[in-house]
């Protein structure tokens, strides 16, 4: 969709320029694969700024984790060589596919763009919540903040992050990543957005923790020190939900079929990893 009110396109190619582009007016947005925003209209935008020109690496391996940079192609999870230990990569493979796109879209669109869209049904949200991604976050006036994914995405097309403040990387910390994982996701249609996308974890150390996104309008996230029993949780997620964000009502899938589809997950997971 052609974006006929923008003035200005920057391709900024270091922070100093960035800083200089974005100071947080409203009529500015900053843009990585463009996948979301040049696919409505945004009659509201004068200025985009492209960070993909910063020249970020895509991801790197550490012995702490993995950083996927918020320029990364959403295609390219799919071709890490995870170190032996880590045993959550079908994850990656999961939620890439998770998302209502073909391998032209994946090929462009961004792990930080789908964050920071905030949909609820947003796959990398879905993917980087469950294994406790933390987002280095690039403020205006040159400083730096982290806050896990599961609290910078706030609400459907709501994030926490400020005005002028850029999602740099998220942080993927190892001992999630070795973790083993169980995926649970539904939608309308075979090829439709996902209405209901649940997780389970089981770390190491026989933590638990399990994810859900897609039909609640944030992440909800419930952790547990020792195996629980699957009744257990989802009586939780639905007391979680009910008493807090709600369940997400919109053409993909009405609140009470979420409900449902999202319980059954939520067992099943849990049944699987325990």
């Amino acid at each position: 969709m052609d974006l006929n009110t923008v003035e200005t396109y920057a391709a900024v190619t270091n922070r100093a320029e960035l800083q200089r582009m974005h100071t947080g007016d409203a009529a500015t947005a900053v843009v990585a694969g463009g996948t979301w925003i040049f696919s409505v209209p945004q009659p509201h935008l004068r200025t985009l700024v492209d960070v993909t020109s910063m020249g970020w690496e895509p991801y790197s391996i550490t012995g702490d984790g993995l950083r996927l940079a918020a320029t990364c192609p959403v295609g390219v999870l799919e071709t890490i060589r995870f170190p032996a230990a880590w045993r959550s990569r079908p994850l990656l493979r999961q939620c890439v596919r998770a998302l209502l796109a073909s391998y032209k879209v994946r090929a462009v669109a961004t792990v930080g763009g789908n964050i920071c869209a905030a949909l609820p049904a947003g796959a990398m949200t879905s993917l980087t919540v469950a294994l406790d991604g933390v987002g280095e976050v690039w403020a205006p006036d040159g400083g730096v903040r982290h806050l896990p994914v599961a609290d910078l995405v706030t609400g459907d097309n709501r994030t926490d992050l400020r005005p002028g403040e850029v999602l740099r990387a998220v942080d993927l910390p190892a001992h999630a990543l070795s973790a083993t994982t169980a995926f649970r996701r539904v939608s309308l249609a075979r090829l439709g957005r996902s209405a209901t996308l649940v997780v389970g974890r089981r770390d190491p150390d026989g933590r638990v923790v399990v994810t859900v996104t897609a039909s609640t309008p944030r992440p909800v996230v419930l952790r547990y020190d020792a195996p629980p029993t699957a009744s257990a949780v989802a009586a939780e997620v639905e007391h979680v939900v009910e008493a807090g964000v709600g369940w997400f009502d919109d053409v993909h899938g009405a609140p009470d079929w979420r409900r449902g589809t999202t319980l059954r997950f939520v067992r099943e997971v849990v049944e699987e990893l325990t």
